[in-house]
């Protein structure tokens, strides 16, 4: 047997393997794709077809710009900087509010749902501010606060409470009995079984609360900064609307729902960090 001979089932196997991975790669990829269009094709289409219309006149361009527009109006405000300052104006806002809602709702909505007696004593006066609406007392809030920075964070905090302390108290109260009975038999303690049992047991409902709380301060953010204020992306939506710069007043609402998406996939991994045990998480 001569060398070439060897060498020669030698190179085809190579091949041979060079084919199988390149189909085992374009199988990979097809399934990516075909992933990518079930979750997001829709979406795209949309916007494929918002970009048409725009473009081709079907609507009017001056009212709902082409989605490439919008896209030049978000880069040039952000590399240049006009949009940051408002981000970061309207984050210590909304971050200011939403944390002082978990400060206070939590640690409240765990006795109440726990003490009868004091939510007994509280229902009735939270279960009528729950009803009146945030935007109806804002006006309140600006005359006893001023139209600074005070009143537009106590409305966003005033909002964001209640989805907080009422999922608080739901979760609560919806822990499986037999766990807490179970506990008091093997004799654990008052303190041991909130720790143990009680808190574990809230914690995927106190998560739906937050990711409640966090989309109701971005909605209250907007409106807080529509009235009386100079700077954040709420003003600048109304901002730009006035000034009939439409695109920058869509690449603001663009900036305003990837806050939200972040804010939600953020409290969405928390939770799944913390309650891998649920399968109520998603």
């Amino acid at each position: 047997m001569t060398l070439q001979h060897i060498e020669r089932p030698i190179g085809i196997g190579r091949r041979d393997g060079g084919n199988g991975f390149g189909t085992e790669a374009l199988r990979l990829a097809g399934r990516t794709s075909a992933r990518i269009l079930s979750r997001y094709g829709l979406l795209l289409g949309f916007l494929a077809l918002w970009q048409v219309a725009a473009r081709s006149g079907w609507v009017n361009a001056a009212v709902l710009p082409p989605i490439d527009a919008i896209v030049a109006a978000l880069w040039k405000g952000l590399a240049g900087g006009s949009l940051l300052g408002d981000i970061a104006i309207s984050l210590q806002r909304a971050g200011l509010a939403f944390a002082a809602a978990v400060l206070v709702a939590i640690p409240l909505g765990l006795v109440m749902g726990q003490v009868r007696t004091v939510e007994t004593a509280l229902d009735p006066i939270l279960q009528l501010f729950r009803q009146t609406s945030a935007l109806a007392l804002y006006p309140v809030f600006i005359l006893l606060l001023g139209l600074g920075e005070a009143s537009k964070v106590f409305v966003i905090f005033w909002a964001t409470l209640f989805p907080l302390l009422l999922n608080t108290i739901s979760g609560v109260k919806e822990v499986d009995p037999k766990l807490l009975e179970m506990a008091r038999v093997y004799g654990a303690r008052r303190l041991t079984i909130f720790r143990r049992v009680v808190l574990p047991g809230a914690v995927p409902s106190i998560f739906v609360g937050l990711r409640l709380g966090a989309t109701t301060a971005l909605l209250l953010l907007i409106a807080s900064e529509m009235i009386g204020a100079n700077k954040g992306i709420g003003f600048q939506v109304m901002n730009a609307q006035y000034n009939f710069q439409i695109p920058l007043m869509f690449a603001a609402i663009v900036i305003l729902a990837a806050l939200g998406l972040i804010a939600n996939q953020a409290l969405v991994s928390l939770q799944r960090r913390l309650c891998r045990w649920s399968s109520t998480v998603g």
